[in-house]
């Protein structure tokens, strides 16, 4: 079965077409791509998992021209497998294993409350919330001065428009002017950090780069760039995708506003419901089974997390919004080696985020319908506006 990745109808809403999709098979070759589709959950999970199957970065060419798109993918965790990965891996770890994340909540919340209040009763969610509440909060968490963090998100949105199916050349060259811009600034904050050690994660990381175990100048950079485009592009597009799917099934945010204890399980639902990551590709090391189909060493297979997380093998009516649905065994964060480091910070923030808009207004409704990006692995709204209906409404 063949899907068109740029078909806007499939853009608009990809799950009727992954659903005949995870029907025909749960493994299926993709011409178009050359590489094979998991749409199962069982057997996404199972391409998540098995070791055969790994992240082995090939440089994109030509190289001299991607070179710094290329330096920041070619040294981060998740484009490396152990030992490189676990060396990486373990050493942005004892940096957030020091309370970095724990530390942010009562901020966060504050935060996400400030941007409401600030808001008024009519807003865009993602302009006037989610993004700046994103941004603050990867920044804080990092150590990137405020009057620098205005310059993250654009940077941030140039490099991972890269991961879509097919980037135009317009993409690509804004993707490698972003990757030298940001690697360059946080070059020039890491050296401030080394004279001047805040209570940061950069100051961490080059702690943990001048340190027995060290971390190269190129790995700090991409380690910090991974970590904020990563952590702030899934936040913004996870509370664009579930508070539009909140207020399309009007009873669960009825029912979420009666019982706040439910706000953990929505979120994990918003997870599933909408990921905002839609498509993790791996490489077999060796010929591997999944399905039963077999990967064939040196092939590429991809697993389909929106697709698998609507599967009803393991989901209850996977179609609808849950707002406590549990147990919620969704792929949503990846799984296996590659389990995405920043959940804790996501949940901390989409729960305060959540939690603000449940207090900021009695009611809220959309205001128009939201503006879906034309992208499928990132997926998301380029626009959610959202207005306090008044009382007799």
């Amino acid at each position: 079965m063949e899907i068109d990745f740029a078909d806007p109808g499939f853009l608009r809403d990809p799950y009727p077409t992954l659903a005949r999709l995870r029907e025909h098979a749960p493994v299926s070759w993709h011409a178009g791509t050359g590489r094979w589709l998991a749409a199962s959950h069982a057997a996404a999970g199972a391409v998540l998992r098995d070791r055969s199957l790994g992240r082995l970065w090939q440089d994109k060419e030509p190289a001299a021209f991607f070179a710094p798109f290329n330096l920041l993918h070619r040294n981060q965790m998740m484009e490396n497998e152990p030992p490189a990965h676990t060396r990486l891996r373990s050493l942005v770890a004892q940096a957030f294993s020091r309370g970095h994340v724990e530390r942010l909540r009562p901020a966060v919340a504050a935060e996400a409350t400030a941007l409401l209040a600030a808001a008024g009763p009519d807003f865009d969610l993602l302009a006037d919330v989610a993004e700046p509440l994103a941004v603050t909060v990867i920044a804080e968490l990092l150590g990137v001065p405020r009057e620098d963090r205005h310059r993250l998100r654009p940077w941030s949105a140039a490099i991972v428009r890269m991961y879509e199916v097919a980037p135009s050349p317009a993409t690509e060259a804004a993707a490698v002017t972003a990757a030298g811009e940001f690697a360059g600034y946080l070059r020039r904050l890491a050296a401030r950090r080394r004279d001047d050690p805040r209570d940061d994660l950069i100051s961490h990381l080059v702690a943990a780069r001048d340190g027995t175990d060290r971390l190269s100048a190129d790995e700090l950079v991409a380690s910090a760039i991974l970590l904020l485009n990563a952590g702030h592009e899934a936040s913004v597009n996870a509370l664009g995708g579930g508070v539009v799917a909140l207020l399309r099934q009007p009873d669960q945010l009825a029912r979420l506003r009666a019982d706040r204890t439910l706000i953990p399980a929505a979120v994990e639902e918003m997870i599933r419901y909408d990921p905002p990551l839609h498509l993790f590709i791996r490489t077999a090391t060796a010929d591997v089974t999944v399905a039963g189909v077999t990967i064939p060493a040196g092939a590429e297979v991809a697993a389909l997390l929106g697709a698998a997380n609507r599967d009803p093998a393991v989901f209850a009516d996977p179609d609808s919004f849950d707002a406590g649905r549990d147990p919620n065994p969704h792929v949503g964060f990846g799984a296996g080696l590659h389990f995405c480091l920043g959940a804790p910070l996501a949940r901390i923030e989409l729960q305060a985020a959540l939690a603000a808009l449940l207090d900021h207004a009695p009611t809220w409704a959309l205001a128009a319908e939201p503006v879906q990006r034309p992208t499928f692995v990132l997926r998301g709204y380029t626009a959610v506006l959202l207005t306090q209906p008044p009382p007799h409404a």
